[in-house]
């Protein structure tokens, strides 16, 4: 499989990047105005941080895999299990271009099994499908 991935709406962004970057010992992968993410090796996690006003609250979750192929197959075994779900593909989304699938847990928790196709400069597609503060888990999955 690839690397879990937690995202978190934080209310300062130069203080959370300074501090997950002592906690983890890693610089951030990426850094644009109000978005930070990390690709941490040990524990293998992509931790991202999107500034907002709803700061310590849970963002969404995800798996980041290494292929398209591995999103069509959660979507194919998230389609047999009859789960609701909602296809991205060559979406724009915390500045990389994306193809991904969405589910949401029972009490509306918002995952994301995605692969990053490349970089981008914006952080949502002008649709604005990618996970944003002012997205709730409804719309989102």
């Amino acid at each position: 499989m690839g690397r879990l991935q937690l995202a978190l709406t934080v209310s300062d962004i130069d203080a959370s990047v300074d501090f997950y970057s002592k906690v983890f010992g890693t610089e951030p992968a990426k850094r644009r105005p109000g978005y930070a993410n990390f690709t941490i090796v040990d524990p293998p996690l992509k931790l991202v941080l999107i500034e907002g006003e709803n700061g310590g609250t849970l963002n969404h979750l995800g798996v980041e895999v290494e292929t398209q192929g591995e999103v069509h197959g959660a979507t194919g075994r998230f389609q047999e299990l009859d789960l609701p779900l909602r296809l991205e593909d060559g979406v724009e989304c915390c500045y990389a271009l994306q193809d991904k699938v969405w589910v949401a847990d029972p009490d509306g928790a918002p995952w994301e099994w995605y692969t990053v196709l490349g970089d981008s400069d914006s952080m949502a597609s002008s649709d604005a499908s990618c996970c944003t503060e002012t997205e709730t888990s409804a719309a989102c999955c």
